[in-house]
């Protein structure tokens, strides 16, 4: 059944698509008959990642049209995230009255989208979708979510498995996954020499923020620094090998400075920096 929904995208006759639904079927039933039951153990076993693989894929075609849909309505448009795939008829008017809603009121749509502080990630199986959203526009979000995928790839979706939980502030600091991102205007001014008017051009730069006072308390609930910001020895890592301490200590650097080194404001990311050194420099001394 993932194999027919995945090349339904690509295959318009749908009668050929049943008629590989309907083979499909009685080939499996056939075998079960005829094939010894090792043989068909060997089969499933042969054949379980060629059907992650289309489930994979199954999954990326509604992930990518939630990518479409947040760079279509965005101002922080992407233009490296990958290659969309091109989707049929998604534009064409759908009788169906609940379709309708990603025809005929497409820009209503696409507001639900211009939250720029929307974040997706899909971690073992699970899509979680975190957002700085009123808990009434979660609630749309789930709405949408729902009708997206029953509507548009005909997969049946249960409400009541999509949970809406609160989390804390900065829960995502110390992860290296900031939600704590914000807009700068950036004005470039153009002087032409021949002329002598001036004109100032407004552009909007993406900013990336280090929350110094969360990420200090992250450190002092992980042992690597006092409630003041004064760096200790990790006593639960004395114990190891000095190759093992400082590559702990450099992954957990590479990890800040990748998720933050975009940040405008160096003082706070060379700060929790100088308390990772040198915490790494005390448990180095034990």
């Amino acid at each position: 059944e993932i194999l027919v929904q995945t090349l339904r995208y690509w295959v318009k006759d749908a009668s050929s698509l049943h008629l590989l639904r309907l083979f499909l079927h009685e080939y499996y039933n056939w075998n079960s008959f005829i094939t010894p039951k090792t043989s068909i153990s060997f089969f499933l076993k042969s054949y379980s990642r060629f059907f992650l693989f289309l489930y994979n894929s199954h999954v990326c075609e509604y992930e990518s049209v939630l990518l479409f849909l947040r760079n279509q309505s965005s101002h922080l448009r992407l233009t490296s995230s990958g290659v969309f795939f091109e989707r049929i008829f998604f534009y064409g008017k759908i009788k169906h009255p609940v379709e309708e809603v990603f025809s005929n009121d497409f820009p209503a749509v696409l507001w639900f989208f211009t939250e720029p502080f929307m974040h997706y990630v899909r971690y073992q199986g699970k899509s979680i979708l975190v957002s700085k959203d009123t808990p009434l526009l979660m609630n749309k979000w789930k709405y949408y979510l729902v009708l997206l995928w029953q509507c548009h790839f005909y997969v049946w979706a249960q409400p009541e498995r999509i949970y809406i939980n609160q989390l804390a502030n900065h829960s995502f600091g110390f992860l290296g996954y900031l939600s704590s991102v914000r807009l700068n205007l950036s004005v470039v001014r153009s002087q032409m020499l021949e002329n002598s008017f001036i004109m100032d051009n407004a552009i909007k730069k993406l900013d990336t923020l280090v929350p110094i006072s969360p990420m200090i308390g992250s450190l002092a609930k992980m042992k690597f620094c006092n409630a003041l910001g004064h760096p200790v020895s990790k006593s639960s890592w004395a114990d190891s090998s000095d190759f093992d301490i400082i590559d702990r200590f450099a992954r957990i650097c590479r990890n800040l400075s990748h998720y933050s080194s975009g940040s405008s404001k160096k003082k706070s990311l060379y700060r929790i920096k100088y308390i990772l050194r040198l915490s790494c420099l005390k448990t180095l001394a034990r």
